[in-house]
């Protein structure tokens, strides 16, 4: 009995085993999950706003958090969120403008976007730093 042709094992497309993920995919894929973190980071800010409101024990108990170095990293990785979303935004905004279709010029703003989402974090956390005090 010959099987028909429907009925044979193929691979899944694309083939999990030589499929390399490429930078506009990884790109497209961080920019839903960074929008997806903000929205939880908007909770966390009302959570704080309300705290806050609610008098110096509740703001303190949360103050308490921030101030862990769990609260840093969330506050890190919100901050870093913030950026990786901003600057794909603004790439999706010169694409809705008709500009950077070549391949290299899809590349190239995608590294900046991922350089430019590095480079603000670390100078929100350097001039906070500085304002703080801490720096010189």
């Amino acid at each position: 009995m010959t099987r028909a042709p429907s009925d044979r094992q193929r691979p899944l497309s694309p083939n999990i085993q030589i499929y390399r993920p490429q930078l506009t995919s990884v790109l497209s894929i961080g920019n839903r999950i960074t929008g997806i973190a903000l929205s939880a980071y908007a909770v966390a800010l009302v959570i704080w706003l309300v705290a806050a409101a609610a008098g110096p024990d509740a703001y303190a108990a949360v103050d308490a958090f921030i101030g862990s170095w769990v609260g840093r990293i969330v506050l890190f990785g919100g901050t870093f969120c913030l950026f990786f979303h901003f600057c794909g935004g603004i790439r999706h905004l010169v694409w809705d403008a008709g500009y950077g279709f070549s391949l290299r010029a899809i590349y190239a703003s995608g590294w900046a976007v991922v350089a430019a989402s590095i480079a603000l974090t670390a100078l929100t956390y350097v001039v906070g730093a500085i304002l703080a005090g801490y720096g010189p």
